[in-house]
């Protein structure tokens, strides 16, 4: 009996064992599992951060237009018979560009002269015979008023000759000629387009929020699509006196110099209106903001010192700012983080608090105040 005590006690023994012996391996396999599942250092770009100099603005959107512009044509028909002008010549106020074949018109015009100048010398003969009570002052009254009657049809006659001739109503640059010679222009047919290309308005609307920024003679910025990165400076003349009702908006003019004239009517322009003093920011590039429901948060980036290898150990941590307006590719904070911080900048989106980071700036994400559509 007892030896079979002692077997029994040896099996339990040896069954106990091998149960605590599995567990202890056991633990010792998930414990290698579980430092090889440790969170790994996770690549990011980063930026350090500083103050710059904002410019307050309200950026706009406009077309361009002539200060003086129009489509010009003749008043009568009639045959094209001379062209003194070329398809994009600058003229001058006055300058004749085309006429309209007016002999029989001409002639009448010195017919009605001759007659005119008859009544008029009929006229000075009767004013001196009624000195001389020669002639009745009845006589002389009618002759005064066939005088006066004659030099209207004169004047007339006159208008008409005048309106064969298209001249230049203002200084400007000529377009593209609508007509040849010898072609029959009915009355108000156009015959070429003349802007005047310097100055240039820029029309454009705000929401009627704005207008306390918006005073006569703030400079303008204007910007066209086949400049990109050129600036045009102006000034607003003029504010709308009225707001528009249904969209709340309200018209605004500025004048824009245009020298060169490389713009030209009817182009798209954008603008930025100065509103303000300079203003000193910190700023970061928009992908280093993380927008989140309870608040928007950067990963700013500690040294924890040097590991057991001699390597830095970086680390990301977590921080709420507050944002403000925003310029380009960039935003400001106001509140939450100071120059001389290091942020991540891209990759953010891997971590969480206290991720180990390992920096790469090869790449950097877009920071750029005015950026255009050839940076995107």
């Amino acid at each position: 009996m007892t030896k079979r005590m002692i077997i029994m006690l040896i099996a339990v023994a040896v069954v106990l064992g091998g149960v605590f012996g599995f567990q202890m391996f056991k633990a010792r396999i998930i414990k290698h599992v579980m430092a090889s599942l440790a969170n790994p250092p996770q690549t990011v770009s980063t930026v350090t951060v500083g103050y710059q100099e904002w410019q307050p603005k309200v950026a706009a959107v406009g077309t361009l237009r002539a200060v003086n512009g129009a489509a010009l044509s003749l008043q009568l028909a009639g045959i094209v018979s001379e062209i003194d002008f070329k398809s994009g010549d600058d003229v001058q106020a006055g300058q004749v560009l085309l006429r309209l074949r007016s002999d029989d018109d001409v002639a009448k015009l010195h017919a009605l002269q001759a007659t005119a100048q008859l009544a008029q010398v009929t006229f000075d003969r009767d004013r001196r015979q009624l000195q001389v009570q020669a002639i009745s002052r009845a006589t002389l009254d009618s002759d005064a008023a066939t005088l006066k009657n004659t030099q209207a049809q004169v004047a007339e006659q006159q208008a008409v000759v005048d309106q064969k001739i298209l001249r230049a109503p203002f200084a400007g640059h000529l377009g593209i000629r609508a007509v040849d010679l010898g072609q029959y222009l009915a009355a108000g047919t156009q015959v070429v387009t003349l802007q005047a290309l310097d100055p240039l308005y820029v029309d454009f609307y705000l929401p009627q929020q704005a207008l306390a920024d918006i005073t006569v003679g703030q400079t303008v910025a204007v910007q066209v699509a086949p400049w990109s990165g050129t600036n045009f400076a102006g000034k607003v003349t003029a504010v709308d006196p009225q707001v528009d009702p249904t969209s709340r908006n309200v018209q605004i003019r500025a004048t824009v110099h245009n020298p060169g004239h490389r713009l030209l009517p009817g182009m798209f322009a954008t603008l930025d209106i100065n509103t303000g003093m300079q203003q000193r920011h910190i700023t970061v590039p928009q992908t280093a903001i993380a927008y989140n429901p309870y608040g928007d948060t950067v990963y700013v980036v500690l040294d924890k010192g040097k590991d057991a290898q001699g390597k830095p150990q970086l680390v990301a941590q977590q921080t709420f700012v507050t944002t403000g307006d925003t310029r380009g590719d960039q935003i400001a904070i106001l509140k939450g983080i100071k120059a001389g911080d290091v942020i991540v900048s891209a990759g953010q989106i891997k971590l969480h608090n206290d991720s180990p980071v390992v920096v790469n700036n090869t790449v950097q994400p877009l920071d750029n105040p005015h950026p255009t559509v050839a940076d995107q």
